[in-house]
């Protein structure tokens, strides 16, 4: 929001905001806010405990011991005569049929064929035994004799599935088959079912999970209960937590999917050995920017680009970790917005919405101008994403002060600060669907909480704005 209201300034042929334009107000919310919460925020909550005790983030290594992953790994070996021979993971519908996860294929390595003309020259010698590597886990890998499989499910699943493909069965109990689930390239990681996700209501099976997202689902946990659900079987609802696995940049992306999923924590980040070397450099480049920044030397974007440039040309980043970081579904929907915007100011939609907000409260004062502006705004934000609602209702806060014949600073940055004010529902943004189940409240604890803050924000910023950015 910060970024749009301070682009359309400029196209406006006025002075943007600068990186210290929001300070002066962002530092009195902050304080409004957190009395707020101490004084009155917790005293509206209920006082419910949550079913579960509250945990801190759990590390990958933890999870593999909060869902007891070592009790359900198994090692299933494909025999000679199995009917899996020549058959890829897709076809052998393991997860659809039997609910049981691949985790590794184990494959003995081929020794080269130097090396066997060098056995062979030596009589009587023994050769080594080959030892097993990784090979890739897809839906189009081929299985072949003696593979070994490192998979999740449960005892009986296994043994149904064993006896159906005539496989060799055994635990994998040891610790360090567990472990050997985590490193730098692969891990698990918990993800949180929103209450919007398109796949509520459908079994893992159903969605084609592993599929879709190329992840293996390990364990369910419902909301408010530390039980494990049965994966093949449960449909799964708002609140549901899954333990998924596989490669960490298929976990990263699913984060994009924001509509279907919250992943919990950083824990990609966890396993992830930190580039030190080049701490120095990137803090320099940070700061870099902050100073081009405060001396208005570029605009923000250009300086944003810049230092990310900055960063992979130095080697801070890759430029795989840089277009991974990169949240091409905000790019998308802006882009999106922004023509929409464009078309509802030519067919006279802005105009007319200024107008009637100028009639309606012009009369009145300003002040009630920018009230209306600030509550239109934090409704929208309540079922939008801040992003569009700020490319919405921008224009119409601009038209209106045009239309008074006032400057637009005021308005605009009371737009921009109401398009963050989504404390109302658990669905207004990601932040509040992650703590629902954390502290087990409900749909109304947010209305009761949120709606009052908000009102203490119009108060606010109805009676400082306009001494910070005089009409």
């Amino acid at each position: 929001p910060n970024l749009i209201v301070s682009d359309l300034l400029q196209e406006q042929g006025l002075r943007p905001f600068t990186f210290f334009s929001y300070t002066p107000m962002g530092a009195i919310l902050i304080v409004l806010g957190i009395a707020y919460m101490f004084l009155l925020g917790r005293r509206l909550l209920p006082d419910r405990k949550p079913m579960v005790d509250a945990q801190p983030v759990a590390t990958p290594a933890e999870l593999v011991d909060l869902y007891r992953l070592p009790d359900n790994l198994f090692r299933l070996r494909v025999r000679r005569e199995s009917p899996l021979v020549g058959l890829t993971l897709a076809e052998a519908r393991l997860g659809e049929e039997f609910a049981v996860s691949v985790l590794d294929i184990q494959r003995r390595e081929e020794p080269r064929p130097g090396l066997q003309l060098v056995w062979g020259a030596q009589r009587g010698a023994q050769q080594p035994t080959p030892r097993r590597v990784s090979v890739a886990r897809t839906a189009e890998t081929t299985l072949e004799v003696d593979d070994l499989l490192l998979v999740n499910g449960e005892a009986d699943a296994i043994s149904q599935a064993a006896a159906r493909w005539n496989l060799g069965v055994r635990p994998a109990r040891e610790d360090d088959e567990a472990m050997s689930l985590l490193n730098e390239e692969v891990g698990v990681a918990e993800v949180l079912i929103p209450p919007r996700s398109s796949l509520i209501g459908q079994t893992i099976v159903d969605a084609r999970f592993g599929s879709t997202y190329r992840l293996s689902v390990l364990g369910i946990s419902g909301p408010g209960t530390s039980s494990k659900l049965d994966i093949k079987t449960t449909r799964l609802r708002f609140g549901d937590t899954l333990l998924v696995q596989g490669p960490w940049r298929n976990i990263a992306a699913l984060r994009k999917q924001r509509r279907d999923f919250v992943v919990i924590g950083q824990p990609e980040s966890m396993m992830a050995a930190p580039n030190r070397q080049k701490a120095a450099v990137a803090l320099v480049i940070l700061l870099g920017m902050v100073v081009v920044l405060v001396a208005d030397l570029l605009p923000t974007a250009t300086a944003g680009m810049l230092a990310g440039l900055l960063m992979v040309l130095t080697g801070c980043l890759t430029m795989d970790e840089a277009y991974q970081a990169i949240d091409w579904k905000s790019i998308v929907l802006v882009a999106g917005m922004l023509p929409m915007s464009t078309a509802l100011e030519r067919v006279g939609l802005v105009d007319l919405a200024a107008q009637g907000f100028v009639d309606t409260l012009g009369s009145i004062s300003p002040l009630a101008v920018l009230a209306g502006l600030f509550l239109l705004t934090s409704l929208f934000t309540q079922v939008l994403s801040n992003t569009a609602t700020t490319v919405i209702i921008a224009p119409i806060g601009l038209v209106a002060a045009q239309n008074l014949g006032v400057t637009p600073y005021a308005f605009l940055m009371a737009v921009a600060i109401a398009a963050s004010m989504a404390f109302a529902t658990p669905v207004a943004s990601p932040v509040n669907t992650l703590v629902m189940g954390a502290g087990d409240y409900r749909f109304g604890d947010y209305i009761k909480v949120g709606v009052p803050l908000i009102l203490v924000t119009l108060v606010a910023v109805v009676l400082l704005l306009p001494l910070l950015f005089p009409f």
